[in-house]
């Protein structure tokens, strides 16, 4: 059984960062992948980003490219969402997902039903 919370949305001006943080408790040891997915008003979740058990793979959605960075520390259990050059469009909750990848440390995953763990959700909202 893992425990995935988000920390760290809220509200902030376009142009400004904000950093997500997901900390997992729980069974996940070292093969445990994760990612970030966002779901704005009357839309559909999509993927945001995703890094692999060893963090040394990572993916980042093409809308989000040059300004969010995922990271993790296994260390502490968490994996990180750093947003920055914000837009009123990124506004949403934003949900951390995790699974355990057994087989591969370089695997990273895209789609929704890929993970098995998600979070509670944290808000993020962008002024214009």
């Amino acid at each position: 059984q893992v425990t995935l919370v988000e920390s760290g949305g809220g509200l902030v001006q376009a142009g400004g960062s904000l950093r997500l943080t997901c900390a997992a408790s729980g069974r996940t040891g070292t093969g445990y992948a994760m990612g970030w997915f966002r779901q704005a008003p009357g839309k559909e979740r999509e993927f945001v980003a995703a890094i692999s058990r060893s963090g040394g793979s990572t993916y980042i959605v093409d809308s989000v490219k040059g300004r969010f960075t995922i990271s993790r520390d296994n260390a502490k259990n968490a994996a990180y969402l750093q947003m920055n050059s914000l837009k009123p469009e990124d506004t949403a909750v934003y949900y951390c997902a995790g699974r355990f990848s057994p087989l591969s440390i370089s695997s990273y995953y895209t789609r929704i039903n890929d993970y098995t763990d998600w979070g509670q959700g944290t808000q993020v909202t962008v002024s214009s």
